[in-house]
């Protein structure tokens, strides 16, 4: 990318409606088992997430979907069988519920399968195709849409799902990978009990960069204290070239990691954020500041591909942004202890 070019796009970013305003809409899909433990773990690993949006998050139940091998798992928030006529319909659904600027989660858990060149996630019935999912994220493409496939032999998913907008994870770095994996476990974790850890910038959410970064610690440190060689390693691709990275850097220019640590899941209205005050007028306050936070974030997305100057005043604009918004917040929270008179 021309330094022109890059400019361009971080002025896009900078510009472009703030994150707390965009809803996410989550669709979670639990494949064929094939052995009733497994079902129960992909049924733990669903919940934990659904219940982090729903509860920590307080995203609206109707904004999540999960389709299951077997409903009486749980009747009340397994929507349907995740058959391949089920997939379908809820990805048109939510295509249909989505706005423009929305963030969408897919995520996989389940296992895979490679054969002839060819990716599947498996279902009851019929499988789904990488190719497939392709096709259903077509009707996707006003969105920013982070699909999560941490099933086993996902690997070959990236190369053909890679996109723009698009954040493509998978557990695997190939479809040869086929053992159990346990990074779907770790990555749902880290919107729930591990959240302390997984939030490194401390701004009271977890990305999916945030999320993918600590699942692959996660499992990294399971494999070395049972003492076994790891069998499964997680890819992220997030810039369209078809081409995942165990190591993503948001801060490298045209490198993976940049669109992924600006997706969370969200309300639309700031709901969910750890630190944020009940009171309107204050909480206003806190959200323009996390949105120069978030100018600034994208901003040193693109510091190596920049004029120099051009970079060093923007960020002085927005920082001064940031300080100024800060003296009206301790200036209100001052006026507010106050005691009355």
């Amino acid at each position: 990318m021309s330094r022109r070019g890059a400019w361009l796009a971080v002025l896009l970013l900078v510009s472009a409606a703030p994150v707390a305003a965009q809803q996410t809409h989550i669709l979670v899909i639990t494949g064929l088992s094939g052995d009733p433990a497994y079902a129960e773990e992909f049924h733990q690993w669903a919940t934990t997430l659904i219940d982090a949006a729903t509860d920590r998050y307080a995203l609206p139940a109707e904004n999540v979907i999960y389709l299951a091998e077997k409903t009486e798992l749980d009747p009340v928030r397994i929507g349907d069988r995740s058959t391949r006529e089920n997939v379908e319909r809820a990805f048109g659904t939510i295509a249909e519920r989505a706005q423009p600027n929305d963030h969408v989660l897919v995520l996989l858990i389940g296992h895979g399968s490679y054969s002839n060149g060819e990716s599947r996630f498996n279902l009851p019935g019929r499988d789904l195709t990488a190719q497939d999912y392709a096709r259903l994220l077509e009707g996707l493409g006003s969105q920013q849409v982070a699909f999560v496939n941490a099933a086993t032999a996902s690997g070959g998913f990236i190369e053909v799902l890679s996109g723009e907008g698009r954040t493509v994870v998978t557990a695997t770095r190939s479809g040869g990978q086929w053992v159990a994996t346990v990074f779907g476990g770790y990555f749902v974790e880290a919107f729930a009990d591990g959240e302390e850890e997984s939030d490194q910038n401390k701004d009271g959410r977890v990305s999916v960069l945030e999320a993918f970064e600590y699942a692959v610690a996660q499992v990294a440190r399971v494999y070395e204290s049972d003492g076994r060689l790891q069998t499964e390693h997680a890819l992220l691709d997030d810039n369209g070239d078809g081409e995942g990275t165990r190591e993503p850097d948001p801060l490298v220019t045209a490198t993976d990691g940049a669109m992924a640590r600006t997706i969370f899941i969200s309300a639309g209205d700031g709901a969910g954020i750890v630190g944020l005050p009940d009171d309107p007028a204050l909480r206003a306050l806190y959200q323009q500041r996390l949105e120069f936070q978030e100018q600034v974030e994208a901003l040193q997305t693109i510091r190596g591909g920049t004029d120099p100057a051009r970079y060093a005043a923007e960020m002085e604009t927005l920082l001064v942004a940031m300080a100024l918004k800060s003296r009206e917040i301790r200036a209100m929270e001052d006026a507010a202890a106050e005691p009355p008179r």
